[in-house]
């Protein structure tokens, strides 16, 4: 039997540019930004592999917005055992997660980031298995799979087998404010059992060492010197994107997506709706790197470079630099998109000229794992 629990809000400060969606102001003003919340559509996702081979499948869940309505969108049956206060909390998630164990659930289903995550842990007794539907803004956790097929395939894969191997893995979370003041610095908040298959569930996030910080700058002066007169550059987020801004001459926006057009920053820390609105006023690419460990391009942490941004951009959509030792690092597993729309991911994937160095590139695959989960849901 499985279970899901959904945070309605989950993921909605990704577009709007907010670095997370922790608290009532937050939401408050991604709204204002024309922002929402994909967490139920991905839940449903998810939902939607498992009832491709079993329609008739029972889930465990909340009411309405917590996993109830997600259910039913999919065409399975839901199991209410949890009614959440109006609007919900995290509290709410952690009386969810312990209402499902005490039912019996074999598997909990959890839509969200980090922080529904920490809030799951906390409401789950030791022995019990989850794993995460990718949701939120940042998922630096290695509780999660993939992308939302990969996480339906592995929820069906646990029906048909009746298990599958676990493995014990880290909670991190990080403080929202001192994210967006750029100070990363994860915190183990626990552990949870996620049952394990090669390929579907992301590895946790890793740091740029020291020792590779001359590799990053090299890296950095790569990309400077291959922009062009009049093209906007979408700059995204972390430490790689803000060596290109200092090579470049101009400040960077902790953690944000800054458009840069001729030398100087035209909009800062833009949300996903001025993004748009700079795309349209003539040619641009967005420039990014790799999350260290998992190797997502898009999809985690840079939501405002969403599949909207990526089609309005065009030919060439998207510049990836990053310093080789990054490359290495991955172990040969390939680099990954999850802008949730899988025409866009497919366009994405394939190979990606990588910008190591102002003279040298790497040629490296780029996968869609939401395509790739949903397909071989096995």
């Amino acid at each position: 039997m499985i279970g899901l629990i959904v945070n309605p809000v989950a993921g909605i400060g990704g577009p709007a540019g907010l670095a997370g969606s922790d608290g009532a102001d937050v939401q408050r003003r991604a709204a204002e930004r024309g922002a929402r919340s994909r967490a139920a559509e991905r839940a449903e996702r998810a939902l939607a592999v498992v009832a491709a081979g079993r329609p008739d499948e029972h889930v465990v869940t909340a009411a309405g917005p917590m996993g109830e309505d997600a259910v039913r969108s999919a065409g399975l049956r839901p199991i209410v055992v949890w009614h959440p206060r109006d609007p919900s909390s995290s509290s709410d998630t952690t009386d969810a997660a312990r209402a499902l164990a005490d039912v019996g659930v074999e598997l909990v289903l959890f839509a969200g980031g980090d922080g529904t995550a920490r809030d799951v842990a906390a409401g789950l007794p030791e022995a019990a298995v989850a794993l995460g539907i990718p949701a939120g803004v940042k998922m630096y956790s290695p509780v999660f799979a993939v992308g939302p097929g990969a996480a339906g395939a592995l929820a069906a894969a646990w029906l048909d087998e009746r298990g599958l191997p676990t493995a014990e893995r880290e909670v991190l979370d990080v403080d929202e404010e001192q994210l967006r003041r750029a100070r990363v610095e994860p915190r183990l908040h626990g552990t949870l059992r996620v049952p394990y298959r090669a390929g579907r569930t992301q590895a946790r996030k890793a740091a740029t060492p020291s020792d590779e910080q001359a590799a990053v700058r090299t890296a950095a002066r790569g990309a400077a010197s291959r922009l062009r007169p009049g093209v906007r550059y979408l700059l995204g987020p972390g430490g790689t994107m803000a060596e290109v801004a200092r090579e470049l001459g101009v400040e960077k926006t902790p953690l944000g997506v800054d458009v840069v057009l001729d030398g100087r920053v035209v909009v800062a820390g833009a949300s996903e709706r001025e993004l748009l609105d700079e795309v349209a006023n003539g040619p641009a690419q967005a420039v990014v790197s790799i999350i260290g460990g998992q190797g997502f391009l898009l999809g985690r942490g840079n939501q405002q470079l969403s599949a909207r941004v990526v089609e309005a951009i065009g030919d060439d959509p998207v510049m990836v630099v990053a310093p080789e030792q990054k490359l290495i690092d991955l172990g040969g597993r390939p680099l990954l998109v999850d802008t949730g729309d899988a025409a866009v991911d497919a366009r994405l994937t394939g190979f990606a000229s990588v910008v190591t160095g102002p003279t040298t590139t790497s040629i490296y695959p780029v996968h869609a794992p939401e395509n790739e989960g949903a397909v071989h849901a096995t």
